[in-house]
């Protein structure tokens, strides 16, 4: 076996609500086929998935569970006893299991944190967060996190998008805010931005907060969208560093494709990286659309990050590191990817066709190979969903108009550390959910934390489009929020949009078998 690399559709509003679902990449061993070149954006006209039984994991089966007189199915996995806990929530994106033993959860279209009771699902309250702009795309309400004091200072930290100038044209931010939680009344207050004026986008916005061990706020920003779509003709500037003189004016408009690290009163740290002889807030760069952040089991931080059409990665993060996009999509490898920068051709660029790369680079759009990019700071993916051939057909596929979600990527939406001895050989393992492939990986990582010593394990299998992930203080059961729409991998092949559990919080209990016996991706 060779290195292990794990690597418009039906109408514009249902590719936006569905973006974060594009690319990733799994090992390059399992995808061998016949392959024509890969453009520098998802296209939803082009895409294959393996889908073979022999790819399915035999562990992860379907289960069928009657309730209230109709019929629903759930994700089962042997070891584990799942259920649905909780319904009817609004497109939720962030889930923490809290130190008041209560579920936190961000709901995006609903521009509200509802709490939720784990031991029986009941729904505690319901909290608006001020300000949250919500009507298109990504944006509304993203992540959060709670202050390491919780139990103390009662501190919340809440990312959503904005509208800079109410009353006018819409001008999308982004925003940082601190509220203090009453447990008394279920209520938040006293707002304090951390942060405000980031960029926000209809796509691609990433959103996810998360505290080091060091005590500082990390904070992961994507590219916006840009390069693609109705965004095509926009550059991107994930490798755009910003100058002395912008920091120094708060003009944060440099920050798009990073991921920040800052003071809990939104200053820059002190020890901070200078990067091209500028201190900010930008802690590495280089990234598309990193949905996933977590503390490793030795401290350092990763990052889980959609890839164009093939080429998801895990990220190991590096203070002052370059992750390479958009020159670079997984390894620095020349295989399936290739930067078309659309934004190249100018004042023609509305006039072109961004899924047709040959009319566009006769018409001046610049294209580039892996290899040209040079940057002494490169930092290479811990492990990629899917690396595939220069010679990849993208064309040959069963998802018809929702091709993309047949390309070779799974979608990683999020990233948590699992540090518990309680489920048999998952401690300091990283669990990575997904949309478009409707299953939970367990990554192991080996002693320097930039490689996996295993191959990913693949775990309670489904069509759904997992959210994000919460682990009880015990470590016998995950919580697990699933979107409220969009496409999903079929499990007998092709694409669906009959999700199974829409908008819910899944309830997946250890009950003491040995798993170990879950196979990986062959």
């Amino acid at each position: 076996m060779q290195k292990p690399k794990a690597s418009k559709t039906v109408t514009t509003v249902l590719a936006l609500l569905i973006l974060s679902l594009m690319p990733t990449t799994l090992y390059s061993s399992s995808i061998n086929s016949p392959v024509t070149m890969v453009s520098a954006q998802e296209d939803p006209s082009s895409a294959p998935f393996n889908t073979s039984p022999e790819n399915q994991n035999e562990s992860s089966q379907n289960a069928t569970t009657t309730t209230n007189a109709t019929t629903e199915r759930v994700p089962t996995q042997q070891g584990f006893e799942t259920k649905v806990l909780a319904t009817n929530l609004s497109q939720p994106h962030n889930i923490i299991y809290g130190p008041d033993d209560m579920l936190w959860i961000t709901e995006r279209f609903g521009k509200v944190i509802t709490l939720v009771d784990p031991l029986n699902g009941t729904k505690v309250a319901t909290m608006p967060v001020p300000e949250v702009h919500q009507s298109e795309g990504q944006d509304g309400l993203l992540g959060m996190a709670l202050d390491p004091d919780f139990s103390n200072n009662h501190y919340i930290y809440v990312a959503y998008t904005y509208d800079a100038n109410p009353g006018e044209d819409l001008e999308r931010l982004t925003k940082i805010t601190k509220f203090t939680f009453d447990p008394s009344t279920y209520s938040i207050s006293e707002p304090v931005d951390l942060i405000s004026g980031l960029q926000g986008s209809i796509d691609h916005n990433s959103g996810r907060l998360a505290f080091g061990p060091d005590g500082k706020l990390y904070y992961t920003i994507g590219d916006q969208g840009k390069n693609q779509l109705s965004l095509f003709c926009l550059d991107i500037e994930a490798q755009t560093l910003p100058t002395a003189e912008e920091v120094a004016d708060q003009n944060w408009t440099a920050y798009q494709g990073k991921v920040l690290r800052m003071n809990t009163d939104g200053s820059i740290p002190e020890d901070n990286p200078e990067i091209n002889g500028v201190q900010s807030h930008i802690y590495t760069y280089g990234h598309r659309n990193p949905q996933g952040l977590t503390v490793g089991p030795e401290g350092d931080l990763y990052v889980a990050e959609h890839g164009p059409n093939s080429d998801d990665e895990v990220n190991h993060l590096v203070a002052g590191g370059n992750f390479g996009w958009p020159y670079i999509a997984g390894y620095q490898d020349d295989k399936a990817y290739r930067y078309v920068n659309w934004s190249s051709a100018g004042e023609q660029c509305p006039n072109l066709n961004s899924f047709n790369i040959t009319s566009g680079i006769a018409a001046g759009v610049s294209m580039s190979n892996e290899s040209e990019f040079n940057a002494p700071n490169l930092i290479e993916p811990v492990v990629t969903f899917f690396t595939v051939e220069s010679n990849y057909n993208f064309t040959d596929h069963n998802c018809g108009e929702l091709a993309y979600i047949c390309n070779p990527t799974v979608a990683p939406s999020s990233l948590r550390l699992y540090n518990s001895d309680t489920i048999p050989g998952w401690e300091n393992t990283l669990l990575m959910p997904t949309l478009k492939a409707g299953k939970i990986y367990k990554l192991t990582l080996n002693d320097n934390g930039t490689a996996l010593s295993n191959e990913p394990i693949e775990l309670f299998h489904s069509e759904n489009r997992y959210r994000d992930v919460a682990i009880s203080p015990d470590g016998s059961t995950l919580f697990v929020i699933t979107d409220s729409e969009g496409p999903a991998q079929a499990i007998g092949g092709g694409a669906t949009t009959e999700l199974w559990n829409p908008g819910s919080v899944l309830e997946f209990k250890y009950v003491g078998e040995n798993i170990n016996k879950m196979t990986g991706i062959q």
